[in-house]
C-alpha cells in the first residue's frame, strides 16, 4: 500500500498534461522584472530569521533603541546592531536620532502590513 505522502503528492499532480494560455499569459505578467525579485526576495530572506522578525515585531508596535531591543529579544546590544543593519540594509526599518539616542520603526506601512499579515497567517489554526 503507498504511503500517505505518496498519495498527496499523486493528488497534488495533474492527471491529464495540458497548458492553458490564457491562464499562463496572466500569470507571466505578474511575474515581476529579475532585479525586483532579487530585492523583495532579500526583503523575505531578512524577514525570515527569528531574531529580526522579533524585532520587526516589536517595532510595529513602536519605536524602540537599541537598548530596549536588547532587553525585549534578550541579546547583545551589539547582536541588535548587527541585527538593524540588516534589515536598515533591506530597506525595513529606519532610525531618528534624539540626542545621543537612536530610535528605530518600521520604514512603512508596507513592513508593518507584512510582519502583521505573516503573524495573523502563523496564528491561524492548521
Amino acid at each position: 500500500m503507498p504511503s500517505t505522502s505518496t498519495l498527496d503528492r499523486a493528488a497534488a499532480t495533474c492527471e491529464e498534461r495540458g497548458l492553458h494560455p490564457e491562464a499562463l499569459e496572466q500569470a507571466r505578467q505578474a511575474v515581476p522584472d529579475e532585479a525586483c525579485v532579487e530585492r523583495a526576495s532579500g526583503l523575505l530572506k531578512a524577514v525570515s530569521d527569528p531574531t529580526r522578525l522579533r524585532i520587526l515585531a516589536a517595532l510595529a508596535a513602536t519605536e524602540l533603541c537599541v537598548c530596549d531591543l536588547a532587553a525585549l529579544t534578550g541579546i547583545s546590544e551589539s547582536a541588535v546592531s548587527h541585527q538593524l543593519r540588516l534589515l536598515r540594509e533591506e530597506r525595513l526599518v529606519s532610525f531618528r536620532k534624539e540626542g545621543r539616542m537612536a530610535y528605530y520603526r518600521l520604514s512603512d506601512h508596507h513592513v508593518t502590513e507584512l510582519i502583521q499579515s505573516a503573524l495573523e497567517h502563523a496564528r491561524e489554526p492548521g
